[in-house]
């Protein structure tokens, strides 16, 4: 397990490209368990057997490489998350699922507005909320009553939000919360507000869902009362065709696919409404799946089969990388923007990650997710890419609420730094009001931090004339294609003609950006890998020079 040490000149590294060509990625797909002496290939995910020494894991460890949607994925770097739904015409963050449904009334949806918007902040992918944990579907779903067909004008507003990215050339993804207040069985959630009603005479402190449920007082939940009812698992068709269905046909002919599963009500009910959003409006780049279970500690829960969902999405949309999915995307740990400073994307799990949300086996806020510790874990299984995605909104709430103001382009600057910088991606969420438009005020921090990201990444100093040169960021990258192998960097500075260390790090990964104390004027620059877990291969380092905005 010894670690080496390599010297690279970032005035060579600087003429590689900065952003890998997606189609050069290494191999996409896991490799099935190999005798412990055989060969070691690259793959995204692999078994750890029981005869791996500790060397060969860490080699494994080192030899895992992303997908070519987790690639892609990576190289966006910002998504903008569109919370948008009944709670924006509420004033909740948190819906109960007893809502009616002309309650949802945007007098107009402008998705071309937000596109401009996240576009003028650079954002390369956007995410909409077609469902949160209230329930209510932002399309004309066949599968519930609790969707906008009942709403006025009954607009769909996946169609219009993927119309308007595509046409922008954004990527697109999709937010499906599992939960689904609006499915909680009719009876149990009677008795649950009358629990919650004796708590609160009892002087209790009651939780977000508990306070809106009291509010909704005697209104039953919209939907069938599918969530956590306890219905027999038995074999169903997907989709599950409805009378008078539109698709009858295509489906006979074998224009769209069927699967077979085996099924309770609500899995049955979440299946087919994955296979409307990836029929309808897919292929997407990304689908979002919560794991928040608001009611498990108040006797009722759900229990998903995962891998049914992960099979059905991989089948109908190959490229699709799965927040909480096998060789998808995993949460950062926290809800503040802000990634790790050792922030690995090679993860170990105790059991499959086809067969659960996450499956990591310590804690997803713990500092350390990827260390030779955690590796070394004799109960460690597997290995997968799995890297960190950072969300954040740039109001307190994730739905609008008047009250509240975005965040400044500085505060904004700095959590790409602590985020993109410090190999994750970025998902800021920028909610739409309810007249269905991006507020002025959003759209102006927006288009300020898109024209100081500009003008600060947007070329390395090196570029714009001869040296020495003046920076007080350094951007350092790894050839992710290869994986990500770098434990420990310094880089160095020729100022006035001696070398002198300037910055150092522990993971690099896509990309790790070093603030400086104070700006440097020098005439090179070199990168030291000083641990690493195989052969470094490291992608552009690039040199930035922050600069005073000029505001209006």
């Amino acid at each position: 397990m010894a670690r080496r040490t390599h010297v690279l000149s970032a005035l060579a590294l600087a003429a590689a490209a900065a952003l890998i060509p997606v189609q050069a990625t290494a191999q996409q797909s896991a490799r099935p368990a190999a005798p412990c002496g055989a060969p070691v290939r690259p793959a995204s995910q692999m078994t750890v057997e029981a005869c791996d020494s500790p060397d060969r894991i860490i080699e494994k460890a080192a030899n895992i490489v992303p997908t070519a949607g987790q690639l892609a994925w990576q190289q966006r770097e910002v998504t903008a998350f569109t919370h948008f739904g009944m709670n924006t015409f509420t004033g909740r963050e948190w819906g109960s699922g007893t809502e009616d449904e002309k309650l949802f009334a945007p007098k107009s949806i402008d998705a071309d507005q937000w596109m401009r918007a996240y576009k003028a902040a650079g954002i390369k992918q956007v995410m909409l909320t077609v469902k949160h944990h209230d329930g209510f579907v932002l399309y004309p779903s066949r599968y519930t009553d609790h969707s906008v067909a009942l709403s006025p004008g009954s607009p769909d507003v996946v169609a219009l939000y993927v119309k308007a990215a595509r046409k922008a050339g954004l990527k697109v993804g999709l937010y499906l919360s599992p939960s689904d207040g609006a499915e909680l069985p009719h009876a149990w959630h009677a008795q649950w507000v009358e629990t919650i009603r004796a708590k609160q005479a009892e002087g209790k402190p009651l939780s977000l869902p508990e306070r809106m449920a009291l509010e909704d007082g005697d209104r039953a939940p919209a939907g069938q009362g599918r969530f956590g009812n306890g219905s027999a698992v038995t074999e169903r068709t997907i989709p599950t065709l409805v009378p008078g269905d539109d698709r009858a046909a295509r489906v006979k002919s074998g224009k769209l696919p069927t699967f077979k599963v085996k099924a309770d009500d609500y899995d049955a009910y979440y299946l087919n409404q994955l296979y409307e959003i990836f029929t309808q409006y897919g292929p997407v780049e990304e689908l979002w799946l919560d794991g928040a279970n608001p009611w498990s500690g108040s006797g009722i829960t759900q229990k998903y089969d995962v891998k049914q969902w992960f099979d059905m999405v991989k089948a109908l949309s190959p490229n699709t990388v799965v927040f909480q999915g096998p060789q998808g995307v995993r949460w950062v740990g926290n809800e503040s923007g802000v990634a790790r400073e050792t922030e690995w994307s090679v993860t170990p799990h105790v059991t499959d990650p086809w067969t659960g949300l996450g499956s990591l086996p310590n804690d997803s806020t713990e500092p350390d997710i990827g260390s030779r510790a955690k590796l070394l874990d004799p109960a460690i299984r597997y290995l997968q890419w799995y890297p960190a995605e950072a969300d954040v909104s740039n109001r307190p709430g994730w739905f609008y609420h008047p009250d509240e103001k975005p965040k400044t382009a500085a505060q904004l600057m700095d959590l790409y730094e602590k985020s993109v910088g410090r190999n994750a991606s970025l998902l800021l969420n920028v909610p739409p009001a309810p007249d269905g438009r991006i507020a002025d005020g959003d759209v102006t921090s927006l288009t300020a931090f898109g024209a100081d990201l500009r003008r600060t990444y947007g070329t390395d100093v090196r570029k714009k004339g001869p040296g020495p040169y003046t920076f007080d960021r350094v951007a350092v990258r790894e050839d992710i294609r290869h994986g990500q192998r770098v434990e420990k960097f310094a880089v160095e500075a020729r100022i006035g003609g001696t070398w002198r260390r300037i910055a150092d790090g522990t993971t690099i990964g896509h990309e790790r950006i070093l603030p400086l104390p104070a700006a440097v004027t020098a005439s090179d620059v070199r990168v030291k890998v000083l641990e690493s877990r195989a052969k470094p291969y490291l992608a552009a380092t690039t040199l930035h020079l922050t600069t005073a905005p000029a505001r209006p």
